[in-house]
């Protein structure tokens, strides 16, 4: 079993063309809004780290589907832009090749709906094939995607690991997030409230209900909890010291959510989720020959703007 750390931080890729990239530390821009979600799935005869970056900014908005190699030191990138100038371009075809085995990207994204996040929310679909089998499916137009592919599904689904997100707002930061395989997206909501005469408080909802209550916020900056979603328990960790305490007033809040009860050594103060988070801020899973044997878990970096 051989372990790495990826940056959770976004690469730019100079054509539109896949290619070969090296394991380097990509630059992040705090006036670029992203999404990366982390998988594993069988490409080309072997388990492999998949990951998705969608970035938006003023001037552009992409998606990079980046697949390493089986020894986790090459990763192949295409780029696919989500924006492009000619409306015919929103739907496409392109190969590559991964350790010399050729896999196909398809996409439709004319009707994409996108609510604030460089994530679509529906009417899409990109879907990653090799051998004849859709690896990866990105989502809810499954049978248009199924139809122009003419492959099989996967017999086994990509597992969605990590969900890295930045957030920009004043205040209120909200994202969604499955922490239940078999059930629906929940929406999840920071409020904060930094300013002013009073005390600093932070309230972290999910689904529309108040499940931490943080008063005092100077003195509990940081910390940790467990609540329940839909009779299931998640992990909630948060580190908000650079809103309080930053002088540039520019870094992030830091937020983990994970579901499942939570292990002795986590309920320490200051400890975060080990695979979920690291002190370079990076993301970290295994490579292996099947599934990582840790659940899913989303980290968001809540950027706030005046």
């Amino acid at each position: 079993m051989m372990a790495f750390h990826r940056s959770l931080r976004a690469q730019p890729v100079p054509s539109s063309l896949p290619e070969k990239t090296t394991e380097e530390p990509l630059p992040c821009k705090v006036a670029q809004s992203n999404v990366t979600c982390f998988y594993q799935a069988n490409v080309a005869g072997f388990w492999r780290n998949i990951s998705v970056l969608w970035s938006k900014n003023l001037m552009n908005h992409s998606l990079h589907i980046t697949v390493d190699s089986a020894d986790g030191e090459v990763h192949y990138t295409c780029k696919i832009d989500v924006k492009p100038w000619h409306f015919w371009s929103k739907k496409g075809y392109k190969t590559f090749e991964v350790d010399g085995n050729q896999v196909e990207l398809y996409w439709d994204l004319r009707s994409a709906k996108f609510a604030g996040s460089p994530e679509p929310g529906s009417d899409f679909y990109v879907a990653l094939v090799s051998d004849e089998e859709v690896v990866l499916l990105l989502g809810d137009y499954k049978k248009k995607a199924y139809k122009r592919t003419k492959s099989r599904p996967a017999l086994v689904d990509a597992k969605l690991l990590i969900k890295k997100e930045n957030v920009f707002a004043k205040k209120s930061f909200s994202t969604k997030a499955r922490f239940d395989e078999k059930g629906k997206d929940n929406e999840i909501v920071v409020d904060s409230f930094t300013g002013g005469p009073t005390d600093p408080e932070m309230w972290i909802s999910i689904d529309g209900v108040v499940l931490i209550h943080v008063k005092n916020l100077q003195w509990k900056f940081r910390g940790n909890h467990t609540v329940m979603v839909n009779k299931q328990s998640v992990q909630v960790f948060w580190d908000v010291h650079d809103w309080l305490f930053n002088g540039s007033g520019s870094g992030p809040g830091l937020f983990i959510f994970k579901p499942g009860p939570p292990e002795d050594d986590s309920e320490k103060e200051g400890n975060l989720v080990e695979g979920c988070e690291s002190d370079d801020g990076s993301v970290g899973f295994y490579s292996t020959t099947n599934f990582a044997t840790f659940e899913f878990c989303l980290v968001l970096y809540a950027y706030k703007i005046e």
